[in-house]
């Protein structure tokens, strides 16, 4: 069973009230004493109950300048922690209990704090970030060039977006627009970067057009819809339970990636038609995969500071899906925007 240690220190005034918060949380709690006048409480809380104990921790104590808290995961518990309906520790008064579909899914889910930072570092503009953004399209461009799709698929492996990607389904979850914001900015820096290198590459090299790693790029199908949906929603699933990064990012990257290269390349070899098209593929698979990952988000049990502001969200970016949507059926059944 998951589990979390998780070490409390405060102020010896505030002890009774937190004894009074552990029990509902966990049963294996200690107090340690500590030089000073702070006394430290560690605990073993099983992972899904991590969220709702930090949760309660931050409003009792938030506003005490000395409290601090650590959590960190456990390899192994002896005696394992048991979970079942006789082990299950009650929720407050004032909320439903959770349906077993709510604790299926949530269950091994990762808290909002650690999704927070393994979310945090993936979008700060380094230098590492730009050239590694640079280095994949230019792999994944050449892959497509040459029609060898597992150098595209290996490309992936590096490509960093899936940071910014998650931050922004994340942000539009829990009503976080700075984090929303700065995902916005990474993204935005390395889909630039992602075209440029592109367009590099179709200036530089020579282009077939018909090659079908390339041409795929500007197809838009319903598959290419339901691909990524399903890219968005298996990427939040396997990120929010802290699965490998570079295993998740393909999922992710494979999406969005190649038809930025394939957008500059187009774009570079004197095929503005074609490069348009490609961007548009981009265009629909970031709204998939923003939709899915929220809606994943919200499912597994992940707490918006705001359900209107997060409906309007939604409501936002299904509208956008929509429009997208139209836009493909008139180029499916109405030829609009063919290129070739």
């Amino acid at each position: 069973m998951p589990a979390r240690i998780v070490q409390i220190f405060l102020p010896e005034s505030q002890i009774g009230q937190l004894e009074t918060i552990l029990p509902r949380h966990t049963r294996r709690f200690w107090r340690e004493s500590v030089p000073g006048e702070h006394e430290k409480y560690s605990c073993i809380v099983q992972q899904r109950y991590t969220e709702r104990l930090l949760v309660d921790l931050d409003e009792a104590f938030g506003h005490i300048p000395s409290f601090t808290t650590y959590v960190a995961e456990l390899e192994a518990v002896l005696p394992p922690l048991q979970e079942n309906a006789d082990t299950e520790l009650p929720l407050s008064r004032d909320l439903p209990p959770p349906t077993w579909l709510e604790r299926f899914f949530s269950r091994d889910r990762l808290s909002t704090d650690e999704i927070y930072d393994d979310i945090e570092d993936s979008l700060k503009l380094r230098p590492s970030y730009l050239l590694t953004v640079t280095l994949s399209a230019i792999i994944a461009g050449l892959g497509m060039r040459s029609g060898q799709t597992a150098v595209v698929i290996g490309a992936m492996i590096i490509a960093p977006l899936l940071g910014p990607t998650m931050g922004l389904a994340l942000a539009a979850t829990v009503g976080n627009w700075k984090l929303g914001s700065q995902a916005m900015v990474t993204l935005a820096v390395g889909s630039a970067l992602a075209v440029l290198a592109g367009i590099a590459i179709g200036v530089i090299a020579t282009i077939d057009p018909l090659t079908p790693e390339l041409r795929n790029r500007t197809l838009v199908q319903p598959s290419d819809v339901a691909l990524a949906l399903a890219c968005g929603g298996a990427g939040v699933l396997a990120f929010s339970r802290g699965a490998s990064l570079s295993l998740v990012g393909v999922m992710v990257a494979v999406a969005l990636v190649p038809p930025l290269t394939a957008a500059g390349i187009y774009t570079g070899a004197g095929y503005p038609a074609a490069g348009a098209n490609a961007l548009f593929l981009f265009t629909v698979n970031l709204v998939c995969v923003n939709v899915a990952g929220i809606l994943t988000f919200l499912f597994q049990g992940l707490p918006p500071k705001s359900w209107r502001m997060t409906a309007s969200i939604i409501l936002v970016w299904l509208l956008i899906l929509t429009l997208l949507m139209s836009m493909m059926a008139g180029t499916i059944f109405l030829d609009i925007g063919s290129w070739d």
